[in-house]
């Protein structure tokens, strides 16, 4: 649930980035690719912007781990909470931001990108930790890679079709498929209400929050009137 959640909210920001910003807020291979370009061409402007970009999904995933080791002691909920916390508070700012000030710039499009990185960092992130390293919900390289590999694995006549070897199949083909998913939906709700697109993002994260965490909350709730 979580890995499928978070995947489509990575589709549904990708490409609404994309359309607001006109550049990739997930896609660390093409940033790297893009600076090492920019290095060759000498264009120092356009490197320390992709160097900004870069550092920024780096610190988001920094800053997603160190969260989750400093509380991990005191509740694994509050923990896992609050990268996703901060990531809803820091996508509503890009909201408030693309929809009341925001006109195009140069440096408004850089800047506002770079927190969407930092916002993608974090996810990607605390998925990565919460799985062991098994997903990573915007990097789709690497899930497509291992899907092929799994598959082969499945119909290879020499390998051993285990439970955990279908399980990863599973999950990489939902994470792919709400990745897309998350995408179209994030375009058809672009073109129908523009940058007010970023409000509903959060409202997914809340969502996920309030689905993960409820348990708990009735819990305590019941433990309490009793």
């Amino acid at each position: 649930m979580l890995a499928s959640s978070t995947a489509s909210v990575a589709g549904m920001t990708n490409v609404v980035g994309v359309m607001a910003f006109l550049s990739f807020v997930s896609n660390i291979t093409g940033h790297v690719a893009t600076l090492a370009g920019k290095i060759t061409e000498q264009n120092m402007a356009e490197v320390y912007t992709v160097a900004y970009w870069l550092f920024m999904f780096f610190f988001g995933a920094f800053i997603s781990n160190f969260i989750v080791r400093s509380f991990d002691y005191k509740s694994t909920y509050f923990a896992h909470g609050m990268p996703i916390i901060l990531e809803i508070v820091i996508l509503l700012g890009v909201a408030v931001y693309g929809n009341d000030v925001y006109n195009g710039s140069e440096f408004q499009r850089e800047a506002a990108t770079g927190a969407v990185l930092f916002c993608m960092g974090l996810q990607n992130g605390l998925v990565s930790r919460i799985s062991g390293g098994l997903i990573k919900t915007s990097h789709l390289t690497g899930m497509v890679t291992d899907l092929a590999s799994e598959l082969s694995e499945l119909v290879h006549p020499h390998a051993e079709k285990t439970r955990a070897l279908r399980e990863k199949i599973y999950i990489r083909l939902t994470v792919i498929g709400f990745f897309i998913g998350g995408g179209i939906l994030g375009g058809l709700l672009f073109n129908m209400i523009g940058m007010a697109t970023f409000f509903v993002i959060p409202l997914v994260l809340i969502t996920i929050l309030l689905y993960d965490v409820y348990p708990v909350i009735l819990h305590r709730m019941l433990k309490s009137f009793k």
